[in-house]
């Protein structure tokens, strides 16, 4: 049987990088094996779940290129399936209703210093279960748990997990209100969509033996479980927003690019078994092993995200690229020829669109701000004089070409006898306002000889 799994989110905020991180997963895993790869929206939290969400989630899981194969399902449409549910229950006794109030569990919980539950409505008699019903009292509906045994699982990352059913009371399955507890919801909901691998973050854990005796009470065959490991913060804490963006739409709009994210997610607590660490999505989906997916909590490295996203950038064809950096600045869009050239320019020494447009402002005009620390160590009381001379050497040229530039740049400090700090720093400096870019003679070129110049004699008058 060809695997079916799902990614079902609750929207409540944005799609986060954790759950990225599952739906890829899930993603890689069942398409590795020609399988479906569904979403659902547990969306029954009304206070909480918002459409904005909704769409946020779909919308964000579209750009990394996660579509899923059949019509997306919402947990709020299922009200009359988890009923059904909690009737058989009922009715085959293998669930009951209990009319504790919380005062009177919370009581004996205060003298059995224990939070379990001690059961004291489950063996009760039907006329006094009947009794309470007539009078309306309020009631829960718990699982009738098992009381002695295990409940084993193997999982396809940590391996077999026991937990004794003594650790496990009766818990319960429906709220006082009438509505189905998360537990409950996603066992109905996965055995109605024929779910048969559940992989999700390793939190879960310790809901996945409930939800085993959950699948046999109602006679339902157990789906197979992955949980993956977390991802932490570089402080090695849960990552969260005060590590930074945390969100794929903050990704998103900061200028990196999709395959790039989703490179990197895939590689945190997964080893593909090669040096090679550069992949787009296919190669992920026909690379991809949950047996070689670690236990440890992955890290996550923004130094090494940021490197793995320069060389996606590189990678991808300037043209493509040019697109998408128009809709972030429209400047790019007025000259196209040279808007190529600066992204062929640019995009080695960049980590993202956002970066790149960073990086790039100089080439639209001249620089209005130096770094003070920057100008104090290339610009010394000569270095107007020696400005002065390079430009007079520079003025003739008619083919302004980095190849020439480069050319007459070693002519002028052979006959001069000075070296690239006099010469290179400060120019740089005078034309970027930073002594930190790419090739000097293609920035030279891009800007052209009467911009090259007059960016020169500026940074003489001015310093």
């Amino acid at each position: 049987m060809k695997p079916r799994v799902r990614f079902a989110p609750s929207p409540t905020g944005q799609l986060h990088l954790g759950g990225a991180r599952t739906a890829l997963s899930n993603f890689l895993f069942t398409k590795s094996q020609g399988g479906s790869f569904l979403v659902r929206i547990e969306d029954t939290d009304l206070e909480r779940s918002k459409t904005e969400h909704t769409d946020q989630i779909c919308d964000s899981l579209k750009w990394l290129g996660l579509h899923w194969d059949e019509e997306m399902a919402y947990q709020s449409e299922n009200g009359s399936s988890y009923e059904k549910g909690l009737d058989s229950l009922l009715e085959s006794g293998k669930a009951y209703r209990c009319f504790a109030s919380k005062e009177e569990l919370d009581d004996i919980r205060e003298g059995s210093d224990s939070f379990h539950y001690p059961g004291i409505w489950r063996d009760r008699q039907e006329k006094e279960i009947q009794r309470e019903i007539d009078e309306g009292t309020p009631f829960t509906i718990r699982l009738r748990t098992p009381q002695t045994g295990n409940t084993e699982f193997n999982d396809l990352i940590y391996g077999s997990i026991t937990v004794s059913n003594t650790e496990i009371d009766d818990f319960i399955i429906a709220r006082s209100d009438g509505s189905p507890v998360y537990n409950f919801t996603n066992v109905i909901d996965d055995q109605a969509m024929g779910i048969t691998h559940v992989i999700r973050g390793e939190d879960h854990v310790s809901n996945t033996s409930k939800q085993i005796l959950i699948y046999e009470a109602l006679g339902h065959d157990t789906p197979e479980f992955a949980h993956l490991p977390m991802i932490l913060g570089e402080d090695k804490k849960r990552l969260s927003k005060r590590h930074g963006a945390t969100g794929v739409d903050e990704y998103r709009r900061s200028g990196y690019q999709p395959g790039a994210l989703l490179n990197y997610l895939a590689l945190l607590g997964w080893n593909p078994g090669t040096e090679e660490e550069i992949f787009d999505l296919d190669e992920l989906v026909n690379k991809f092993d949950l047996g070689k997916v670690q236990k440890k909590s992955a890290v996550f490295d923004h130094k090494k995200f940021n490197w793995v996203s320069s060389q996606h950038l590189m990678a991808q064809d300037s043209s493509d690229l040019l697109e998408n950096v128009i809709e972030m600045d429209p400047r790019w869009g007025e000259d196209h020829d040279r808007s190529l050239r600066m992204i062929d320019l640019m995009k080695p020494r960049s980590n993202s669109l956002v970066d790149l447009i960073d990086r790039s402002g100089y080439l639209f005009g001249k620089p209005e701000e130096f770094n003070e620390a920057e100008l104090a160590k290339v610009w010394k009381e000569d270095t107007p004089g020696i400005m002065k001379d390079l430009g007079t050497r520079l003025e003739p040229i008619s083919d302004w070409a980095s190849s020439k530039l480069e050319s007459r740049f070693k002519e002028f400090m052979e006959e001069t006898g000075l070296g690239f700090g006099r010469v290179m720093r400060p120019l740089r400096l005078a034309l970027c306002g930073s002594l930190q870019g790419p090739s000097l003679f293609e920035i030279m070129e891009l800007l052209g000889k009467d911009e090259s110049l007059n960016r020169i004699n500026y940074a003489i008058s001015e310093f």
